[in-house]
């Protein structure tokens, strides 16, 4: 009996040790300003063969959203939770700003760090660079390797404001070559000096394509006689900046807009033969998206059509985006799921996928699991509304929507210093998804019900949030090495700053500031007029 014993137990910890070493690797994959129409599976005109082979080897979501700017979307990835609640939602964090995400929030790699994983980050970060508890290293990262802000540029020095922004874990570093490549050659050097008794985690944001736009020689002339053929936006702002920039008589962005997506689809290229060099393609979960819908507008080269919209807008352009993931060892290949998913299920479906318990134990996810729908074609409706919004370019001017499978109201609300015009849309999506029919007028009773919904949610933005500032506070100077710019843990306080309200007086001006957002974090007040106090 004692034998039967020791060989169970044997048994035991040898399978949870198989177990442990079988677990799927994991890389996330995100584009920056992908258009929906700039891939070749849906039959784009830009060469990105690696893509196409992601499409034919995995599963295409076909309905995979995200916010309509950058922040707010990377947020949503990480936490799994609303950027509206975050305070990121309207515009994205600028380098001048010390705003950044809460630090009591759990992000996804922490969560995968505790179950065993090796984490990694190359590439872009966006989501806080005053303090060092809003740097990657300190949000479940053991290594990271990019930059923190956006638009540093393809090619050295990789500056944001002149201020040099190319670190490995803090240390500033310098590097020559192409951006794209080199956040490749990273993923790919990290993959094969793994520890290959456990399982990794790799987030990979490239800046492709954002601008401002550059390529490598051999891709510039490669499109350098790309005829810009996009048809219209159906965007007001965005096919304005066209015309504008036709009658200006410059130059298309669209040659060098493709060049870019051709090298970032290269340097995807490089990541996934590493993986077959590896021999690990089979058990690596591979998901790419786009951070928000392609820049459309003159200067961005993108194309969503048919889509309506693109970047900083609620149309379908502008928060639908390409998304694909392959697992061959756990996903069909050649499909595609039509089910609504966002970038807040993320988390909490690849946490399910790998068997890894998500370990947000302070707050609660927005987000929730598709990884049913994805694996066994389980229908899981959307009833509930999904929330976007936005505030960029212009201070004051927003676009909103609220969503499920059945209705989509878009807002565009312009506010001046003594009024404010609301414009509705309203659209049966499942049956309209390129927006062409508005059925606001047919509807008003659906208008209202989703409009007063939309006032409620942005009740939930706390007061200090992000809001569109395209340029610094007069006189603000950037630091010479971003990598030097975080305050560290022990030249700052333990705990988060109290503010100037004495703490009694915290819960009565919450109630008092109403729809002007809350000034206690996380609070969600009951419904303004009838109490307003948190729940």
């Amino acid at each position: 009996m004692r034998l039967i014993i020791i060989l169970f137990s044997s048994f035991v910890v040898l399978s949870a040790s198989v177990h442990a070493t079988e677990r799927p690797n994991i890389i996330v994959m995100v584009a920056d300003d992908l258009g929906w129409a700039d891939v070749g599976f849906h039959g784009g005109e830009i060469d990105t063969p690696s893509l196409d082979r992601l499409a034919a080897e995995g599963m295409e979501l076909s309905r995979f959203y995200t916010t309509p700017i950058c922040s707010p979307t990377r947020a949503a990835l990480m936490t799994g939770r609303d950027p509206m609640r975050l305070g990121v939602s309207y515009a994205v964090i600028m380098p001048w700003t010390n705003l950044g995400i809460h630090p009591q929030e759990h992000f996804m790699p922490q969560s995968f760090l505790a179950a065993g994983y090796q984490t990694a980050m190359v590439g872009k970060w966006h989501l806080g660079h005053s303090l060092q508890a809003y740097h990657p290293n300190a949000r479940g990262f053991e290594h990271f390797y990019g930059h923190l802000h956006t638009e540093v540029g393809y090619f050295p020095p990789f500056a944001n404001q002149g201020g040099k922004d190319f670190q490995e874990n803090g240390v500033s570093i310098e590097k020559q070559g192409y951006e794209s490549y080199l956040l490749a050659d990273e993923v790919s050097r990290y993959i094969r000096e793994r520890d290959q008794e456990k399982p990794f985690f790799v987030y990979m944001p490239f800046i492709a394509p954002h601008t401002p736009l550059d390529a490598p020689d051999d891709l510039i002339e490669k499109y350098a006689d790309l005829e810009d053929k996009r048809r219209p936006a159906r965007s007001k702002n965005t096919d304005e900046t066209r015309k504008i920039s036709r009658v200006m008589g410059r130059d298309s962005a669209r040659p060098m807009y493709a060049a870019v997506v051709d090298g970032m689809d290269q340097a995807i290229g490089r990541v996934l033969k590493t993986l077959d060099e590896e021999k690990i393609a089979d058990n690596t979960i591979v998901l790419f998206f786009s951070d928000n819908g392609g820049a459309a507008y003159a200067t961005g080269g993108a194309d969503n059509v048919p889509l309506r919209g693109g970047k900083g807008e609620t149309w379908e352009g502008g928060i639908r985006v390409v998304s694909l993931m392959r697992w061959p060892d756990g996903l069909a290949s050649g499909k595609k799921m039509n089910q609504i998913m966002s970038a807040m299920d993320v988390f909490p479906t690849l946490a399910q996928a790998a068997g890894v318990k998500p370990a947000n134990d302070q707050f609660e996810l927005d987000g929730r699991s598709m990884w049913p729908a994805l694996a066994e074609g389980k229908t899981i409706p959307r009833e509930e509304l999904l929330y976007f919004a936005s505030e960029t370019p212009i201070r004051g001017s927003f676009m909103l929507t609220a969503f499920n499978d059945h209705w989509k109201l878009v807002q565009e609300v312009q506010q001046g210093l003594l009024s404010a015009t609301v414009t509705n849309y309203l659209f049966r999506i499942n049956e309209d998804p390129n927006e062409h029919n508005n059925l606001a007028a047919q509807f008003p009773r659906v208008v209202e019900s989703l409009a007063g919904k939309i006032h409620y949610w942005r009740t939930l933005y706390p007061v200090a949030g992000a809001r569109s500032e395209l340029v610094p506070p007069p006189g603000w100077r950037a630091p010479k090495d971003w990598a030097t710019y975080p305050r560290s843990f022990e030249e700052t306080q333990a705990v988060s700053a109290p503010g100037m309200p004495p703490a009694f007086a915290l819960k009565p001006l919450d109630f008092q500031h109403g729809e002007a957002g809350r000034l206690i974090y996380n609070c969600e007040p009951y419904e303004l007029l009838g109490g307003g106090l948190c729940k």
